[in-house]
């Protein structure tokens, strides 16, 4: 009976211990989670009636937005350098959240760059976040 007492005792105070350092663990690091539209409505960019619309979000604090519109452009065979180009029934447009706080807003962009590839109906057929590879936005434009 003592026994049975004991190993009571033992195995109670076995479950406290562990509840305590479980407690004490600090919790594991989390990744952002970005989340894209899957839906945007094309009035609210330019030329709605193209047929493919390339959409990047961007900030002017953003220094790998730069080389990710470089990519777009190069990837839509743009030369142009302007915030808006289109060739090919394909437009990229760059909406900067310093000059369009409510498009950003609108659509729940948290984290920059965010590209989008959006057909002519306002459904997004792919985003991207952060760096783009042009071979891959090309091969999504052809």
């Amino acid at each position: 009976m003592e026994r049975l007492v004991v190993l009571l005792v033992l195995t109670a105070l076995a479950v406290g211990v562990s509840l305590v350092l479980q407690r004490r663990r600090p919790e594991a690091p989390t990744a952002p989670s970005y989340r894209a539209p899957v839906q945007i409505d094309r009035c609210d960019f330019v030329s709605p009636d193209v047929a493919t619309l390339v959409v990047m979000f961007t900030s002017v604090t953003c220094d790998g937005c730069v080389a990710a519109w470089d990519v777009v452009r190069a990837a839509a065979g743009e030369a142009a350098d302007s915030e808006i180009a289109g060739s090919k029934g394909v437009v990229i447009q760059k909406i900067e959240i310093e000059e369009t706080p409510d498009l950003h807003q609108r659509y729940k962009i948290d984290g920059v760059p965010t590209t989008l590839i959006v057909d002519d109906q306002g459904v997004v057929l792919r985003s991207y976040f952060g760096p783009l590879d042009r071979a891959e936005i090309a091969d999504q434009l052809a």
